[in-house]
């Protein structure tokens, strides 16, 4: 995690909570030549654009006072989403037993994706239940682990 993103969470974090919320992930990246900030937030039972709002309106002044970041941004607060993405041992501890796709940065049996059930985590590996048994994938192999929602 960048400098930027780890202040933004510290900043965020007590805002977040006094909300009723909790903080799911930070994003600074360059999209189309312009920057963005994303606090991505969760909530039991969902979050609200209402929720989006709050939070935003109470660190917008927060951001713009400490000024982590020096060049402009789009700053954007949004839900972590059903399909969120898994990256912090939390994360998958969280929702072991779920359903997740795996995407790979090479295919594996002639697929660079696939879903399962999120049997494991080991120092960045995961194993996932398919049905063809089990199967484990090494944090080198991995570009993406997010929740699936079956439809």
């Amino acid at each position: 995690m960048s400098k930027i993103t780890e202040k933004v969470l510290q900043l965020a974090r007590p805002v977040v909570k006094e909300e009723g919320c909790s903080l799911w992930d930070v994003e600074y990246v360059r999209e189309a030549g312009t920057r963005y900030l994303r606090v991505y937030i969760d909530k039991a039972g969902g979050v609200s654009i209402d929720d989006c709002e709050r939070i935003s309106r109470r660190l917008d002044p927060i951001l713009d006072a400490e000024d982590p970041i020096p060049e402009s941004y789009v700053f954007e607060v949004g839900s972590a989403g059903a399909e969120r993405e898994l990256k912090r041992p939390s994360d998958f501890e969280q929702f072991m037993g779920s359903e997740v796709e795996l995407r790979l940065y090479q295919p594996v049996n002639g697929r660079k994706s696939l879903v399962g059930v999120l049997a494991g985590y080991d120092n960045g590996d995961v194993t996932v239940k398919t049905g063809g048994g089990s199967e484990r994938f090494a944090k080198a192999q991995l570009a993406q682990v997010r929740l699936h929602l079956s439809i």
